[in-house]
């Protein structure tokens, strides 16, 4: 047989001393496990064994309740005891039944029955009568007020007496037969068992308690249960020691504890001198990463997201009196375009410093974007509802004192929307919601306001949206009609046009077109409602040979890329002469988007269309944009037809006709109701009259036999 290599020696006794310590590691390891099995074995042990006594503290409180319940029910729904007690012998049989026997019953140790008009018929307490208002305070006129509307179930709590806490319980006294037609009032009859050392002492006995007693606050190391009121005031408290049951196994393993615990000790402290290093880290890090998400970079206000985080809680809080005021800049877009976005930037930082030195230290400020703000404040502090509407007003007053940004001064202001969140706000962006609706009024009203939001917005965007969908549902069924205004030549009385009018007459009335352009201009629906009026126009008007046909554009038509394309594409469509077509715009489009309105007309006019400046007079158009834009014909606005009344409006008149004549821009007069008026305006230049006078909106039909007779 061969003869095995022999193994190194230092390599083997390195071997040793590495499966030495391996397994000696291994031990330390499972000793540190037992010793810790042997902690949390001890903890749980005491802390199952309070668990039991505290369950089984409140099982025997709810067992004298129960006790002392069944007691009251089986001594009060009784027909025979509801017989005595309705009797003349009523006070003696109270007394012998239940005032007396409280000297030494079990049961309960204080009777009282008192007669419906709360009068004290029977009184005993340990078989000696009492004062039952005095010895027990209010908390017998609750407990028997609860009792009348407690039908046959007896209403148990625990009361404060001279004596110490006790359980009381009272039910009315009745019959037992539910067919006995009797509906009170009745008596009352009450029951209480003082919590005395004898009860203390059978519940410890009965529920494996030791050293019960009862302490108006916890005591320092006691186990306890609180004793509440009917109310859910906390009267006193059962309190007892721990029995501790894991205290002899902790002191027998508190070696081996000590041990592990010295071993690992220094692994421990690396370890959470680490954990706390790293934690602080990315604490650092999470509260750095969360205010970046919560918070505006520009003006360190919060932003959107982190006022409606906030919101959010205060409405979910319950927090009554949440006020939000949305604030939005009046004008600075016009300091964007004029000096930059760093001088605006910097309005925007001065702006939020302004408004917070207004606000309460309580408030919540927020840029949600752009020039708009808010604030939340809580009105329902002391002194808060009485300064809501100043604050509003304290912003909007602050907002248009004059900013100084690098030697300039400039001018905005602001409009405030205010909503104060009520039950039925459920979360913050409905209470933003809320708060838009309210600014979008004070906008619309002129802006540099702070106006409240009602229930009448609400019902005004209800009504809205119903129209609107009305609207669409018209548009697409065909149902917007179009009427026909003529338009007279001045001198020779001929019709020498119509102006086509949108209509719209549902079931429900007739809708006034201010409404519904209005509305389709909001929802996006004018270019399908203009479009669809000039077709329906373009088809009447072929059947009138030479007439001039003026169909009314809205500013929003013609910021669309695509609307002179759409024009001329009709046009072609339906061989209509583009020479006969005269798209009527009002002053607003020269000023809202001059370069697209300018793009737009040149397009139209190239194809041979015709322009005319509608309401001329009411707005603020310019001579240069009158020269700039070239319009083919101006209609004066209605406002100044009607000054004709006074020497006043007659020379601003004669001075407007003047202006288009020398522009060499004819002239329509429109709103022509009188005789006079119609003399005076042809007299001074105007080469086309309109008005009622002279003939009202009609149908296509009309037209065609006006220009019969006319012709005639």
């Amino acid at each position: 047989m061969p003869k095995l290599p022999s193994l190194n020696l230092p390599f083997r006794s390195s071997l040793v001393v590495i499966v030495t310590a391996f397994f000696m590691a291994i031990a330390g390891i499972l000793a540190v496990l037992i010793a810790i099995s042997v902690r949390d074995m001890t903890g749980a042990a005491t802390t199952i064994d309070d668990a039991r006594a505290s369950h089984a503290a409140t099982a025997a409180m709810r067992a004298l309740e129960a006790h002392l319940s069944a007691t009251v029910q089986d001594n009060t729904v009784w027909d025979d005891g509801y017989e005595h007690i309705t009797s003349d012998s009523a006070k003696d049989f109270a007394d012998s039944t239940w005032g007396q026997s409280s000297d030494d019953n079990p049961l309960f140790d204080a009777a009282v029955v008192l007669t419906p008009e709360r009068g004290v018929l029977s009184s005993y307490k340990k078989g000696r009568g009492f004062d039952p208002f005095a010895y027990f305070g209010p908390s017998l006129n609750g407990i028997v007020s609860s009792a009348d509307t407690s039908g046959r179930m007896p209403v148990v709590s625990f009361v404060r007496t001279p004596d110490g806490l006790a359980i009381m319980a009272a039910c009315n006294i009745q019959p037992y037969d539910k067919q006995t037609s009797v509906t009170g009032p009745f008596h009352t009859l009450v029951l209480a068992r003082f919590l005395s050392t004898e009860a203390l002492a059978d519940i410890e006995q009965t529920f494996d308690l030791n050293d019960l007693r009862l302490g108006e606050a916890p005591g320092a190391g006691l186990l306890n249960i609180p004793l509440a009121g009917a109310d859910g005031t906390i009267l006193g408290y059962l309190q007892w020691p721990s029995r501790d049951p894991g205290t002899m196994i902790y002191d027998r393993a508190r070696g081996y504890l000590l041990t592990a615990a010295f071993i690992l000790f220094a692994f421990l402290l690396a370890v959470l001198v680490t954990g706390i290093f790293s934690t602080r880290m990315l604490q650092r890090s999470a509260d750095r990463a969360r205010h970046r998400a919560t918070h505006d970079a520009l003006s360190g206000l919060l932003n959107r997201a982190g006022i409606l985080e906030r919101l959010d809680q205060a409405i979910a809080g319950g927090k009554a009196g949440l006020v939000l005021h949305l604030i939005d800049l009046d004008g600075f877009k016009g300091v964007n375009d004029a000096w930059g976005h760093a001088v605006g930037d910097e309005l925007i930082k001065l702006v939020a410093e302004r408004v917070k030195s207004r606000l309460p230290a309580d408030a919540l400020f927020a840029r949600l974007g752009g020039d708009e703000f808010a604030v939340a404040t809580d009105a329902g502090r002391k002194g808060g509802s009485a300064k809501r509407p100043t604050l509003a007003q304290s912003i909007v007053d602050c907002l248009s004192e004059p900013f100084m940004i690098g030697g300039r001064t400039i001018e905005i202001g602001g409009s405030i929307g205010t909503v104060t969140a009520t039950e039925d706000v459920t979360d913050a962006l409905e209470l933003l919601r809320r708060a838009d609706m309210a600014l979008y009024t004070a906008k619309e009203g002129g802006r540099g306001r702070a106006i409240d939001f009602t229930a009448d917005l609400d019902r005004d965007r209800l009504n809205a949206a119903e129209l609107e969908n009305r609207l669409r549902q018209a548009l697409e069924k065909q149902d917007i009609h179009v009427a026909y205004q003529p338009l007279f030549d001045a001198k020779g009385g001929r019709v020498c046009g119509v102006e086509a009018l949108a209509q719209w007459s549902p079931e429900t009335g007739r809708i006034s077109p201010e409404i519904f352009i209005t509305i389709a201009e909001r929802s996006g629906l004018i270019d399908q409602l203009g479009m669809q009026v000039l077709k329906v126009s373009i088809d009447q008007a072929k059947q009138w040979s030479g007439l001039q046909l003026s169909v009314n554009v809205s500013p929003i038509q013609l910021r669309n890329p695509n609307f002179p394309a759409d024009v001329i594409a009709l046009l072609d469509q339906t061989g209509f002469d583009p020479r006969r077509l005269t798209l009527e715009i009002t002053e607003g489009v020269l000023m809202s988007n001059p370069e697209q309105a300018r793009r737009a007309i040149e397009m139209l006019r190239n194809a041979g269309v015709k322009f005319a400046l509608d309401d001329f007079g009411c707005g603020y158009a310019s001579i240069g944009a009158l020269r700039t834009f070239g319009f083919d014909r101006m209609k004066i606005d209605r406002s100044l037809v009607s000054g004709l009344n006074n020497r006043e409006g007659s020379e601003v008149l004669t001075a407007t006709i003047s202006l288009a004549r020398a522009l060499n821009i004819p002239v329509t007069a429109e709103g022509i109701e009188t005789q006079e008026q119609a003399d005076a305006l042809t007299i001074s230049g105007c080469d086309q009259l309109q008005g009622f006078l002279l003939g009202r909106p009609m149908a296509g039909s009309a037209i065609t036999a006006l220009l019969r007779s006319s012709a005639a």
